[in-house]
């Protein structure tokens, strides 16, 4: 494992316009440099204390209070980078013979559509039972029946230092999102929640302060990443379906980052080009515990853990920050 960088990180601030192909501009020159740590509306908007992309709408966000849940839904919640479509590829190979047979060649998206950023303009109300959703939403945005424990929840956090790193990378190729090419820049507007989907913490803490009022599985990517045999069947107890022993290990086989990594299906491969940049990188990336290692100073380190670590231990939820060690 690489030690970590001691070098400085570059001190120029950059902010993102929406001209394609150039989604940053230079403002090192600016008198007030604070304007650098606010995210730029043409990328986002915020609704009741939460960033939204801007390819929804605070009309159809807020629609989703009164959003129908049905008692076999289940809903794939996480905060960005934090192992999503990672989920949803697990639970559509326990969901779907098909697609663990390769009979199927429907696209993720379209049998897990996102809720709040319905791209694809889906009819929810025909999909078949059971509905699976993915979402980025804090708690208190889901729908009014889901808090009331009706339907499932299965919850997936990964330790923030991994999911910085990767949210980093991520927003590099993702046209719908800011870029910001200075990490010391993308790491403070993390920390300070100025990021799509806003703070980490807030939305990892919401979720687990008010975990009773959902019925809900709360996972780690890091215990997915050491055991996912194990992740594999507390989903499928989680959801009541029941699998032979020879379909969980296909399952466990096929869900592999590894494999996922090389199926279109599993790696977005087939976005459109308004929202992916071709060639500049991929939803699977490394899938590593501890990358951050290889990313972060020494003294972006110590300002991460000052802001957040008092937090993080808070938390019910016990943190891998690499695969050798444990919070």
């Amino acid at each position: 494992m690489k030690k970590q960088q001691t070098m400085k990180s570059k001190s120029h601030l950059y902010f993102a316009g929406k001209k394609a192909g150039n989604r940053k501009m230079d403002y090192s020159s600016m008198s007030d440099n604070r304007l650098a740590m606010e995210p730029s509306k043409e990328f986002v908007f915020n609704y009741k204390g939460c960033y939204f992309a801007v390819n929804t709408t605070p009309e159809h966000v807020a629609s989703l209070e009164n959003f129908e849940i049905k008692d076999s839904d289940i809903f794939i919640t996480t905060y960005p980078k934090s192992g999503t479509v990672w989920t949803q590829n697990i639970l559509s190979l326990i969901l779907h013979k098909g697609h663990r047979n390769g009979t199927e060649n429907m696209e993720t998206m379209d049998r897990i559509p996102w809720l709040e950023y319905n791209i694809r303009n889906a009819d929810f109300d025909s999909l078949p039972s059971p509905r699976v959703f993915v979402t980025h939403l804090p708690y208190y945005l889901t729908p009014r029946d889901l808090r009331n424990r009706k339907g499932r929840v299965i919850y997936v956090s990964r330790n923030p230092k991994d999911v910085l790193v990767s949210y980093y990378h991520f927003s590099k190729f993702i046209v719908t999102l800011e870029e910001i090419p200075d990490f010391n820049i993308f790491m403070e507007r993390f920390l300070a929640g100025k990021v799509l989907a806003s703070a980490w913490f807030d939305h990892v803490s919401g979720w687990c302060n008010h975990a009773k009022d959902f019925n809900i599985l709360f996972l780690t990517y890091e215990e997915m990443k050491k055991d996912l045999r194990s992740a594999v069947l507390k989903i499928c107890n989680f959801i009541g379906k029941k699998l032979s022993e020879e379909e969980i290990e296909s399952v466990v086989r096929q869900a592999t980052f590894e494999n996922m990594q090389k199926d279109p299906r599993a790696n977005y491969e087939n976005m459109p080009e308004d929202i992916a940049m071709k060639g500049k990188g991929r939803f699977l990336r490394k899938g590593t515990v501890g990358d951050w290692k290889n990313m972060m100073t020494v003294a972006q380190n110590e300002r991460f853990d000052e802001v957040l670590m008092d937090k993080i231990k808070t938390l019910p939820i016990k943190f891998t920050w690499d695969l050798d060690s444990e919070m």
